[in-house]
């Protein structure tokens, strides 16, 4: 069987949860080399690890990586899980909104990130409409992206109308990471990225959402920009960890973009993010710098980055040119 390793999925009011069979779950599982050419390779994570490192109230991080050098920084500084998000539809593809990214164009992203990823559990975002008209189309969807992307787990955004789609992934292996709250996918229909869940009903139907999909197989759940209180109430409602992203405190585990946490993104700043880098700015530095060596001559320096002639080759040189005329 190619699927190896179980998990648990579990269900409300269940002590022991439905046991599924996972990809890449057990947690003696050890990369054979780690990325930065160390002799110390991290242990491998998760599903498994992760539901044990959620059981000792330890917090997951996760992060977005879209090529090998974010791939290989998440795995050399210690992320749990890296995410190849749809996000990439902007901050590196430019396009208006994650719903102009293609399914050919995130696969290219994947296997990028696949090269740099040994440790941390890697998860990609299903694109917009690749898995809308049922449980057949995600199906497909998700065997291009295990076949051709080489992601191990999906993330999928949205709430109960999904329900079918995610009960039928993980029936046949396809370990699932839920998104709601804010569905970026959806942000027109929203009326734009607001945040969610801040009457009642809407709250109560954010949370039949977080325990149906629980109840469909996912093995966590991304809360995204709902109020902190309610964030917190599912997380203590749920038995799979939560990450949350504009959510507080409360969650299992956090994500964000890297390019909002590097400070490289010049578009609109949420209230959630925080910059941890200057990225960006050490990025305009360097290219300002760089234009104004090569304006004044001072780069390439002659002795320092310049390859150089043996004497005697050099006069040669010159001698045959002197032949020829």
């Amino acid at each position: 069987m190619s699927l190896i390793g179980i998990s648990r999925v579990f269900r409300p009011g269940s002590c022991r949860g439905d046991v599924r069979r996972w990809m890449s779950v057990h947690s003696s599982q050890y990369n054979k080399k780690a990325v930065d050419g160390s002799s110390t390779p991290r242990k491998k994570v998760t599903i498994q690890s992760l539901y044990n490192q959620h059981a000792t109230g330890i917090p997951i991080t996760m992060l977005t990586a879209y090529d090998f050098p974010t791939a290989r920084a998440c795995e050399v500084h210690g992320i749990d899980i890296t995410l190849v998000g749809d996000s990439l539809a902007q901050v590196c593809l430019g396009y208006d909104s994650t719903v102009n990214l293609t399914m050919t164009e995130m696969i290219h992203h994947c296997r990028a990130v696949v090269r740099g990823t040994v440790a941390p559990l890697l998860v990609a975002d299903m694109p917009f409409g690749s898995y809308y008209t049922g449980p057949e189309d995600a199906i497909r969807s998700a065997i291009r992206m295990r076949q051709e992307g080489g992601v191990e787990c999906l993330k999928i955004e949205g709430g109960e109308e999904i329900v079918d789609s995610v009960r039928a992934l993980t029936t046949f292996g396809f370990p699932v990471m839920g998104h709601i709250g804010l569905l970026p996918q959806r942000h027109t229909a929203l009326s734009g990225y607001k945040v969610q869940g801040r009457t009642a009903e809407s709250a109560h139907t954010i949370l039949r959402a977080a325990l149906a999909l629980q109840d469909a197989g996912v093995f966590a759940l991304v809360l995204e920009a709902i109020p902190h209180q309610l964030a917190t109430y599912i997380t203590s409602r749920l038995r799979v960890p939560t990450i949350g992203i504009g959510a507080g405190p409360g969650t299992s585990g956090q994500v964000l973009v890297w390019d909002d946490m590097m400070s490289t993104w010049h578009g609109h700043k949420a209230k959630f993010v925080r910059h941890f880098g200057n990225v960006g700015a050490e990025v305009g530095k360097g290219i300002q710098e760089y234009v104004s060596a090569v304006r004044d001559r001072s780069f390439p320096d002659v002795k320092k980055e310049s390859y150089e002639m043996e004497q005697g080759e050099w006069e040669r040189l010159l001698s045959m040119k002197q032949d020829q005329n």
